[in-house]
């Protein structure tokens, strides 16, 4: 299938995740910032509440679009330990790349949240969504992220991905759903007509709309008398 954008991909992916829908324990979570638009419309269809976790890809030094890991809020760092060492990438310049990408991800986390605390994830049902999946560097990285944080159970969402990355992920998390996991998969935006870049304009937006949609909900749960501790 080819995506007309995000927004239609998010669509699509929701249809695999109906058994979540409603649910007071699911917490949907995007990825900035391309993941945001899958997830804000995953997360409306679902009816369920929308957060973003911060990951950051580690690009190879002049060939940044091959990641040779990522990290994740809390100091969480995953690396390809058979690219670098096939490239020979020294551990001095993974740290360069690093403290380069923790700046940017501080600087988002500061953009997007605007004073918000993140989501409580204990407990939870938290459903990982990104735009695709190519390596995983980033996904692994909140995953591992995700973990220590009494997460109840975890499910990797996407609309597009490799197939050999999907069944990668059957034995790391409690549940994969690749949507689409084309044969000839070379780059997640082969299978989008619209893959241009998210703003963070648009994951402000985005966010500040799923908050809206989530005081909707728990205004109609007071008013239909749904005791306390099934709201939040």
């Amino acid at each position: 299938m080819l995506f007309r954008d995000r927004a239609h991909a998010g669509a699509e992916l929701a249809r695999r995740l109906t058994a979540y829908g409603g649910r007071d324990d699911v917490l949907v979570l995007g990825l900035p910032r391309g993941g945001v638009p899958v997830a804000y419309e995953v997360a409306r269809e679902l009816g369920v509440p929308l957060d973003i976790f911060l990951v950051r890809k580690l690009g190879v030094p002049g060939r940044e679009e091959f990641a040779m890991g990522a990290i994740a809020s809390g100091g969480i760092r995953v690396l390809n330990s058979t690219l670098v060492g096939a490239l020979g990438i020294p551990p001095a310049v993974i740290d360069r790349v690093a403290a380069r990408e923790q700046r940017e991800l501080e600087r988002r986390e500061a953009a997007y949240r605007n004073g918000q605390p993140p989501s409580d994830v204990r407990g939870r049902t938290v459903i990982v969504i990104d735009d695709g999946l190519a390596t995983g560097s980033t996904i692994r990285a909140a995953v591992a992220a995700l973990r220590p944080r009494g997460v109840r159970k975890i499910v990797v969402a996407v609309p597009v991905a490799a197939p050999e990355t999907c069944d990668e992920f059957r034995a790391e998390v409690d549940e994969i759903i690749c949507a689409e996991t084309p044969d000839r998969f070379s780059a997640v935006g082969q299978f989008y007509e619209d893959f241009s870049q998210t703003t963070d304009e648009e994951v402000q937006d985005l966010l500040a709309r799923a908050r809206r949609h989530e005081g909707d909900r728990e205004r109609a749960a007071g008013w239909t008398g749904r005791p306390a501790e099934q709201r939040r």
